[in-house]
């Protein structure tokens, strides 16, 4: 049993650190406010089921200044009650929380910077909250989008939306609740063609939305209007196609999203996520006890009472990543450098690039002499 006045590390974790048995660690804890305390190494453990450090129950309530999440809870590492150690929900809880997103990310920053090597730009903005929806014209662009949620301190593009949906926050708190919302991801100046409409693994859509729904929180995404288009008929979501100038092939609209049979398009690629109110609400819910099988209510854990503003630089990161993924299988290449003129050479939507047969198919005609 680990003494019960200091905390214990896995060996992996205390070779990291630098420290061994007896050293003293000045410990931050990042759920909440909370100060730096000082605690002693007690021990360096053997790693068991993926939790870095371990504290006798009775001094980690002590050092976080609360109770245990259910009656019966167990983090103290006994050999002979190892199995104990899946009797609490603490464990669960905090490898499900959505910190693990902060790495998602730090690599989704990467992604957006190699994708800027091709004059691709990602940004995205809060459209909802709430009942509160933002009011955003089709002639607003993109690029506005992106400055207009920049300054707004919940990241939504239309000032009025913007304090509506604080005072929808504010009454949020007092009525000891939580609030969703919707949030917009568009991908700029991408070329047509990436991703594949052959493979059900290496479609963008398929790829899009398993990214996006990952995401904790996230029930639901779209590419493009897909949700209103499900209500409509064919001749009313169909992006219509001209010749325009230069002999480019373009759409009159993009109620596709940017994706047509697994592949961008060209136009501008949209994702909408859709994320639910976080669940620890002040207010407490019917529940069961998993330890006695008694009713009661959920007890409250420390959390946002909307968290969709803070979401959208995730949604961001997980789109980047699929997207870069997508040009680097396209064009192939060890550097920039080697990429940058095959991208030149990526196909326009000119008509003159294509290159199309003008008459009617039947088997064996490419064979013809």
């Amino acid at each position: 049993m680990i003494p019960p006045n200091g905390v214990a590390l896995t060996r992996k974790l205390g070779e990291l650190l630098g420290v061994a048995a007896g050293d003293v660690l000045r410990v931050e804890i990042k759920e909440g406010r909370r100060p730096v305390r000082a605690v002693q190494v007690t021990a360096l453990v053997d790693e068991l089921v993926g939790v870095s450090a371990y504290m006798e129950l009775g001094e980690l309530n002590h050092f976080m200044e609360e109770g245990p999440l259910i009656s019966g809870a167990y983090l103290k590492v006994d050999f002979a009650a190892l199995d104990a150690l899946y009797r609490e929900l603490r464990v669960a809880l905090e490898r499900a929380s959505a910190r693990e997103t902060a790495m998602r990310v730090a690599v989704g920053a990467i992604c957006r910077q190699l994708l800027g090597q091709f004059a691709v730009q990602v940004g995205g903005y809060v459209c909802a909250i709430g009942e509160v929806e933002a009011h955003l014209p089709d002639d607003l662009s993109y690029e506005e989008r992106f400055r207009l949620a920049e300054a707004s301190s919940v990241r939504c593009p239309d000032p009025q939306a913007t304090e509506a949906i604080e005072e929808a926050i504010r009454q949020c708190k007092i009525d000891k609740d939580t609030l969703g919302g919707i949030i917009e991801v568009a991908v700029l100046g991408l070329p047509p063609g990436l991703g594949s409409h052959v493979h059900y693994d290496r479609r963008l859509t398929g790829l899009l939305l398993a990214a996006v729904g990952s995401v904790q929180s996230m029930k639901g995404a779209e590419v493009g209007p897909a949700y209103a288009n499900a209500r409509k008929r064919g001749t009313q979501v169909h992006d219509q196609m001209e010749l325009g100038p230069e002999g480019r092939i373009q759409r009159r609209s993009n109620r596709a999203g940017g994706l047509e049979g697994g592949m961008t398009t060209g136009e501008p690629l949209v994702v909408r996520a859709f994320m639910k109110p976080i669940s620890t609400t002040l207010t407490p819910l019917a529940s069961v006890n998993l330890a006695t099988g008694a009713d009661g209510g959920t007890q409250y854990e420390r959390s946002d009472f909307c968290a969709t503003p803070r979401a959208v630089p995730i949604i961001e990161a997980v789109v980047a990543f699929v997207m870069a993924n997508a040009l680097l299988e396209k064009l192939g290449g060890d550097s920039i450098a080697e990429m940058q003129p095959r991208f030149a050479l990526l196909r326009r939507n000119q008509l003159d690039a294509l290159q199309m047969w003008d008459e009617p198919w039947r088997f064996g005609y490419s064979t013809d002499a």
